[in-house]
Order: structure tokens, then sequence, then C-alpha cells
């Protein structure tokens, strides 16, 4: 049976793998995955919910809706960078969790949050180098994904398998 050294006042002690286990289990911290769930449901589905509130705004106020959906996604942006530009963003976060990765002002955190931090060391080498240090394998890879993912429609399509 492997063993693992443990260290107890001074001396190194061997214990077993289960031994280890139960060590650590009864030292780590209790999981609040579903109070964390609900938390993330609710406050993500605020956001969205102020995402519809403006959308029916400025459908109100005579905006077309194409163009109010695009001054939705203008209006969050805007938001998500102000919020963490005043550090509210990242309390919000702390509770929230995925709940605000996932709509349009989680990548706008994302962005804004290292350019913000860095901003001391110049335009150049702080805020341009910085600013995508987060989001960039994001959009890289979300590029790449639809890229292969193109492909493979256009190949299916000239066998004559359309999926959309």
């Amino acid at each position: 049976m492997a063993k693992s050294k443990q260290i107890v006042s001074g001396e190194v002690k061997m214990v077993t793998k289960k031994e280890y286990a139960r060590i650590v289990e009864k030292n780590s911290p209790k999981s609040k995955t579903y109070v964390n769930c609900i938390k993330a449901f609710l406050i993500g589905g605020a956001i969205c919910a102020v995402g519809q509130g403006l959308l029916e705004l400025y459908k109100y106020i005579g905006i077309e809706e194409k163009d109010a959906k695009t001054l939705v996604s203008v209006s969050l942006i805007f938001l998500g960078v102000l919020l963490t530009a005043l550090g509210v963003y990242d309390k919000i976060a702390k509770h929230a969790g995925a709940g605000t990765l996932v709509p349009i002002t989680g990548f706008a955190n994302a962005v804004s949050s290292p350019a913000i931090e860095f901003k001391t060391e110049g335009f150049v080498t702080g805020l341009g180098a910085k600013m995508f240090i987060i989001a960039g394998p994001v959009i890289v890879y979300g590029t790449s994904a639809a890229i292969v993912y193109g492909i493979v429609l256009w190949v299916l399509n000239m066998f004559g398998i359309k999926l959309f």
C-alpha cells in the first residue's frame, strides 16, 4: 500500500492513502454547491432581466428593435466596465460566481479588469498589452472553433447534407 509522509511535531510519520484522504476530508471546507447555483441563477437572471428591461425601454422610446438590441449590448458592456472600474462587479461576482460570467457583462469585466489594473504602466505596455490577457484565449479559441464548425458545415453541404 502506498504511503504519504506527514510531519507531526518535527518528526516524519508515514500515512496510508485512506488516512490521508480522511485528513483532507476533515480539514477541507464544506461545499456550498446548491447555494452557489441558486445565487448564480438569480444574479445571472437579474443581469439578463436588466437587459430585457433596457430592450423594452429602448423600444418604448421609439428605437427599432434591431437597433435597440444592439444598444442593449452596448449598454450592458458599458455597465459591466463601469461597475468593474468602481469595484462593484467583483463584489457581485463574489456571490454570483458563474452567474456574472455568462452574460455579456462578464466578457466586459474580463477585458476591462486587467486593463484597469495595469493602466499605470501606460497605454501600450499596460492597457494595450494586458487588456486581453484573460479574454484573449476565449476570443482565439472561440474564433477557431467557429472556423472549424463552418468548414465542417461547408463540407457536409458539399455532400448534400444540410443541418440547418
